[in-house]
């Protein structure tokens, strides 16, 4: 399965999504389909052995709209500004004349809006004539957009927010040319001076004015995504044959080596080669105290370069970069749909029909009530004009970009709208141990063997040796320890490797067996412990992971190994706790060790000795049965589904990471752990698990006021609008002040969205 993003054109509403989105989903080949109104773009996963992009491009032209491929993050050609400039501008002029034009009109009528006479105001101003011929170019070239949108809804057979405004507009205006061509065919002086040109004017150009604020706040909604496109660097100074040359980013190669001075920003990803200096990597990782580099050390591009001088070798160029990555995180979250979203897209699908038929009896029952055409006629205006599903539309998807975009700034990458959702519900957070509460870094602290110092340098080499083929962190640790007593410079060749996952390692070194791993694996094997046993305790009591060495079917030595905590993980252990959740320690490490980091950080809740496949189950547990295996029990009442977060970064901690209703990779782990996460902590601060939860809360929060005012908007709006309120108060609703109302209406729940952009996290 292949999956590509298209640019919309042509969408007007919430309904025109829908549409595109059934469109697709009809097309064979096509796996998934989603929409964002607000980002006007689809994402679709598409079988590309049966359907091309060119399919799917036409798919939706034959619906009526267009769609063109969004270039990829490090195209010359991409565009950040979030506005179509020339739709941009030819908006604005069709606004200016529109609003001339309707001061006009509205200017020599407002002594029969205003029921009164007002003597400066000439009476040729509301002459039918003249606003016939004011009226008719804001009809034809302002409004001409609704009516062409209007027209291709109708050949295919469906209704959107253009057919609300185009029937709304054009039943005013047309009303009114038939009063005008024929003054005397409805029998009435009076009726044949009740002209709606200005009605029709106005409410077009009110629309048009609400169309442009949307279109500048749906561009603020992405904000975050266009800050990060630009923090790319333009150009990358590349030696070449001896030579320096700056080149445009697009021509950069893999293993190119490129040098960056003090103060300039690192053009794309990379390895040190030569020189040392400190980088900010703020912009990315959201972590704000620079990181010192030196050769082997990695780079990221768009980070910026503080102190020295460094030349690196190129490792990933174009979409292959982290910052591309992170891009292109963003882009799917901010796409996806929210599960909240579902309700929303339910009533969209009925609502512009649902309004029409409303419209139609509105206008029925006053005309068979009281026999007054024109009364029937505003009212079904007011009606057509004020029902907004542009609102419903937006509640949601607008919110979405909005909040990834913060989360993104936070350092948190959000995979999809499902799961920034789920985050607010949490219950339980478990937290893997090593290198998501610790460095993740272990150094051996300790060393004894069972026959003295005679015989540490020879144990020592042989468990070196073995561990050297090991990715471990506790096998790096044991190599890097040899290399501090002068025996890694000459270790033997080791054959028959084997890695026994939760258990150990194991090979042969010339004639001898080496094993090197948990006490319960060595008790598996019938091995003696009990020599080492006091030793191993005493350093499990103090926060170190033991691992046992076996030569030959005996215990030989012992290492003590500590992984210091992060400097936050207590910290963020109590804000979790504080925001009512259960916080559960899991890790592969024995009892001792583990409890003794458990209670450094103040977690309760602690499962020890776990193998990878244990890590699942437990999640599954927990999932169906809460914490009542494990005590004390936290909360007082106990739900029926509980909903759990796992925190890890190992490729051992995948499995568990996508079992979980969110898994939460550490940025600084491993490639396969972020895959299978939901959330992403590119920075492996684990205070940002707190502010993650913070931002879901917040953005829900947000979303529900959106869709509230979106639905009490209709609600309240299309009955008052159909006329309840004149039998009581004698009053109706001027088309006028419906128009203005649906105009502003997808900007106030647009504004609301804007209000996440001040979400810092409450730390």
């Amino acid at each position: 399965m292949t999956t590509t993003h298209l640019s919309l054109t042509g969408m007007s509403c919430a309904a025109c999504a829908r549409r595109i989105e059934q469109t697709l989903q009809r097309v064979t080949g096509v796996a998934t389909t989603t929409v964002n109104f607000a980002l006007e773009q689809a994402t679709v996963e598409y079988d590309p052995q049966v359907v091309d992009t060119k399919g799917l491009q036409a798919a939706i032209a034959a619906a009526g709209y267009g769609a063109e491929p969004l270039p990829e993050f490090g195209a010359e050609t991409i565009d950040t500004s979030g506005i179509d400039l020339a739709e941009h501008q030819a908006l604005k002029r069709k606004l200016w004349v529109g609003g001339i034009i309707s001061s006009i009109l509205v200017f020599g009528s407002l002594p029969m809006m205003l029921g009164i006479h007002i003597a400066w105001i000439p009476h040729w101003l509301h002459h039918p004539w003249l606003q016939l011929v004011l009226t008719t170019p804001v009809m034809l070239w302002c409004g001409q957009s609704f009516f062409v949108r209007a027209t291709k809804a109708f050949r295919h057979r469906t209704a959107d927010m253009n057919t609300l405004v185009a029937l709304g507009t054009g039943a005013a205006y047309v009303y009114s040319l038939f009063v005008t061509l024929f003054p005397r065919a409805l029998g009435s002086p009076e009726l044949a001076e009740s002209v709606y040109y200005e009605t029709a004017a106005v409410i077009i150009t009110l629309i048009l004015l609400g169309n442009l604020l949307e279109s500048r706040a749906k561009g603020q909604t992405t904000e975050a995504l266009r800050k990060l496109m630009g923090l790319q660097a333009k150009t990358a100074r590349v030696l070449r044959q001896g030579q320096e040359i700056d080149i445009p980013m697009a021509q950069v190669q893999v293993s190119d080596q490129v040098r960056v001075r003090p103060g300039e920003k690192i053009p794309v990803d990379g390895q040190v080669v030569t020189g040392h200096s400190t980088v900010d990597e703020s912009m990315v990782t959201g972590e704000s105290v620079p990181v010192g580099k030196q050769p082997g050390d990695t780079v990221i591009g768009a980070t910026l370069n503080k102190t020295g001088s460094f030349v690196f070798e190129v490792t990933h160029v174009g979409s292959e970069t982290v910052l591309a990555q992170i891009v292109k995180l963003v882009q799917d979250a901010q796409t996806s749909k929210a599960p909240i979203q579902k309700l929303a897209d339910q009533v969209t699908a009925w609502f512009v029909p649902v309004v029409l038929v409303i419209a139609v009896l509105t206008f029925g029952v006053w005309f068979s009530v009281l026999g007054q055409v024109s009364l029937a006629l505003v009212t079904m205006v007011s009606v057509l004009i004020i029902a907004c599903p542009c609102a419903l539309g937006l509640a949601t998807p607008t919110s979405i970009m909005v909040g990834t975009g913060k989360g993104a700034e936070h350092g948190i990458l959000v995979k999809g709208a499902d799961s920034l959702e789920l985050a607010h519900r949490l219950q339980v957070m478990i937290l893997d141990k090593t290198g998501t509460l610790t460095q993740g870094r272990p150094t051996v602290t300790n060393y004894a063997t069972i026959r003295g110092t005679a015989h540490e340098h020879q144990v020592l080499a042989l468990a070196a040796a073995v561990e050297r083929q090991s990715e471990h962190p506790l096998a790096e640790a044991v190599v890097q320890y040899a290399q501090t007593q002068g025996v890694a410079r000459s270790l033997p060749e080791v054959e028959d490797f084997e890695a026994l996952v939760g258990q150990g390692v194991q090979g042969w070194v010339g004639t001898q067996q080496v094993q090197i791993g948990t006490q319960r694996w060595m008790q598996s094997l019938g091995l003696e412990t009990a020599p080492l046993i006091t030793q191993a305790k005493t350093w499990e009591a103090a926060a170190q992971t033991t691992a046992w060495i076996a030569i030959d079917g005996k215990v030989e030595g012992l290492f003590g190994i500590a992984d210091a905590l992060k400097p936050s993980s207590a910290e963020a252990v109590q804000k979790l706790q504080r925001m009512g959740l259960a916080v559960v320690m899991l890790t592969g490490d024995n009892h001792a060790t583990a409890n003794a980091i458990a209670e450094s950080v103040g977690i309760a809740h602690v499962v020890a000795e776990v193998r990878p496949e244990e890590k699942v189950a437990l999640v599954r547990q927990i999932q169906a049965q809460g914490l009542s295996g494990l005590s004390p029990y936290p909360l007082n009442k106990r739900p029926k589904n509980w909903i759990v977060a796992m925190v890890g970064d190992g490729i051992n901690d995948a499995p568990a990471l996508a079992q979980a209703d969110v898994g939460i990779a550490i940025g600084t782990g491993t490639d396969v752990a972020i895959a299978a996460s939901d959330l992403t902590l590119i920075s492996g601060d684990l205070l940002g698990l707190v502010t993650a939860i913070q931002l879901s809360r917040a953005t829900l929060k947000n979303i529900r006021q959106n869709l509230f005012f979106a639905f009490i908007y209709n609600v309240i709006c299309i009955p008052i609008a159909a006329g309840v309120l004149f039998p009581i108060y004698g009053w109706l609703l001027n088309p006028i002040w419906a128009g203005a109302a649906m105009a502003f209406s997808s900007v106030s729940v647009v504004t609301n969205a804007l209000r996440l952009r001040k979400f810092q996290g409450q730390y």
